[in-house]
């Protein structure tokens, strides 16, 4: 019996990330490996109890604004408290700003970024999870260095900013300052990264393998 398929939504009614293409195409070859298709919508009707049956866990890939209607919104949070996968990138926390649950599902909600994609450093805090196994303890990596209004509460932190490798200027949250996280949701698994603003991240194989374990870890026990 073949596995249930992922879903990648990529809706935008805010900015929309040039590097979204790029993004489901890696998405696409990730969920390949670890044995699961994927189908990729930018229609928010997808998101009621029949539809969402058919998939393991759903990937919010730099969505924006408010993407959902109050019963797709519904469906959605009863797919992930039921025991379904959600794994957000990039984007994803500036998505749903009006819907207070949805801060439970992506952890914080993101104010902004300094300008541009810059050099810092990365601490990895949590080398355990699949999603950082692979990784050095300190990174050095390029993007937009995201900040929220605040630390997420109730999640375990895998990666935090060095605020002090690059300009954080007024958006500096101190230390710590995570930048991608996962927390047991009822019986859910959420995942969540700040990375992924470039094109060319989808094509670093650190960052990849980041991107992997994410959505590995959020899939269902099989």
């Amino acid at each position: 019996m073949a596995a249930p398929a992922i879903l990648v939504f990529t809706r935008t009614t805010g900015f929309r990330h040039d590097s979204i293409p790029a993004g489901v195409e890696a998405v696409t070859r990730i969920a390949a490996e670890l044995g699961h298709e994927t189908e990729h919508t930018e229609d928010p009707e997808v998101f009621n109890p029949l539809d969402l049956a058919r998939f393991a866990a759903v990937v919010w890939l730099s969505t924006s604004g408010d993407v959902l209607g109050e019963l797709e919104r519904a469906a959605l949070a009863d797919f992930v408290t039921g025991g379904g996968g959600w794994c957000g990138v990039h984007g994803a926390s500036t998505a749903e700003a009006s819907w207070p649950f949805y801060r439970e599902l992506v952890g914080a909600r993101f104010i902004g970024h300094p300008p541009g994609c810059t050099p810092g450093e990365i601490d990895v805090v949590e080398g355990d999870h699949p999603a950082t196994a692979h990784l050095p303890k300190r990174w050095v990596w390029t993007d937009e260095w995201y900040s929220f209004d605040e630390a997420p509460r109730d999640v375990e932190v895998l990666l935090e900013a060095d605020e002090s490798t690059y300009e954080a200027g007024d958006l500096a949250m101190g230390a710590p300052h995570p930048l991608a996280w996962h927390r047991r949701l009822e019986m859910g698994r959420c995942f969540y990264t700040a990375l992924g603003h470039d094109a060319a991240a989808y094509a670093d194989e650190d960052f990849l393998a980041h991107l992997k374990g994410g959505l590995e870890s959020v899939l269902p026990k099989r």
